[in-house]
């Protein structure tokens, strides 16, 4: 099995490092000083359950690797459609993407039999732009659980979880998902392919709509959100909502807002990656978190609307930190 990660930043050079432990041939595509540290001395990996170290082939070329079985994108998903020139190297006829991001997925609704069959979404798919250059029909869903972070280059702190739910657009167990499983559970991760990652997807959503966008606009962490009684009430509302939408476009999740709340109570005073992007100058992933919803909603979700309009001026006219990139 040959695996190009793109993106091989704290997730992604994390996978990368399990699957080559796994015996995959893996390439890692990173630039700048991460490149560099695991050029030199390969992923460094430091978890609770066990530090290792791992060799895989990294570079700044995809045209180096060449044709893949399998592209494993560690991208902000803002980055998607300007993301050809690293991913169209990496392709042949039966390449697989395996796009790890939170939100609303651009291919959400291809495969799905309904009303909603093909619907595009400016908001995640802008003119279809990511769909030009990341066909749905390669695309396989993945929900990430697990927390890492970049400690210093070339190594990963692990922080918690393992789990990687994988599966197909339209809701088959295919023979590439249960071979990259297979694979991840090799290297130690946990990779169950799920028949419907929808479910998946609203679930982990429920969190990143809310907490996300409150912790920038706050610059608070989980824990504090949740102990303050007027944006616990916020996260609440903006759950409901969204548990709404979910069930209007044909999937309802099996999970109580309270229980939601409670589990990202449970993780305390973590900064969401909104935060962490707003610190470090960087463009906020709100889109597919936030503005989909929107665009999907077919009944009235004022709390969402009035978050995503402080949450967009907020990612227009922040300033970078000082000694940042503009």
């Amino acid at each position: 099995m040959k695996v190009a990660v793109v993106g091989a930043g704290a997730i992604g050079a994390y996978v990368g490092a399990a699957l080559h432990r796994a015996g995959a041939d893996v390439h890692l595509i990173a630039r700048g000083p991460h490149l560099a540290a695991m050029r030199r001395d390969g992923v460094r990996v430091l978890s609770p359950r066990g530090d290792f170290t791992a060799r895989p082939a990294a570079t700044d070329d995809p045209s180096e690797v060449g044709p893949v079985d399998y592209v494993f994108l560690g991208l902000k998903a803002n980055s998607y459609a300007g993301s050809g020139p690293l991913v169209h190297p990496l392709m042949h006829r039966g390449t697989a993407v395996i796009a790890a991001q939170n939100g609303i997925p651009w291919w959400y609704f291809h495969g799905l039999a309904g009303p909603h069959t093909g619907r595009r979404l400016d908001s995640v798919d802008p003119a279809g732009a990511v769909s030009a250059t990341l066909p749905p029909e390669r695309a396989i869903g993945c929900v990430v659980y697990a927390a890492t972070e970049i400690e210093a280059p070339g190594v990963v702190r692990h922080l918690e979880g393992t789990r990687f739910s994988i599966g197909e657009p339209d809701r088959t167990v295919s023979r590439r998902c249960l071979d990259f499983s297979e694979a991840m559970v090799a290297g130690g991760l946990k990779c169950p392919v799920e028949s419907d990652l929808r479910n998946d997807i609203w679930i982990k959503l429920l969190g990143n709509i809310s907490f996300n966008p409150i912790s920038a606009l706050a610059r608070a962490t989980m824990g504090q959100i949740c102990r303050h009684p007027e944006t616990r009430a916020l996260v609440e509302s903006m759950m409901r909502e969204t548990l709404a939408v979910a069930a209007a476009v044909g999937c309802r999740p099996e999970i109580s807002v309270e229980r939601r709340i409670a589990g990202a109570e449970r993780v305390g005073d973590h900064k969401t990656s909104t935060l962490q992007d707003l610190e470090k100058g960087k463009p906020l992933e709100l889109d597919v978190l936030l503005a989909a919803v929107v665009e999907l909603a077919g009944t009235p979700v004022p709390t969402l609307r009035a978050v995503h309009a402080l949450a967009d001026l907020l990612a227009t006219t922040s300033p970078a930190p000082a000694g940042s990139a503009a």
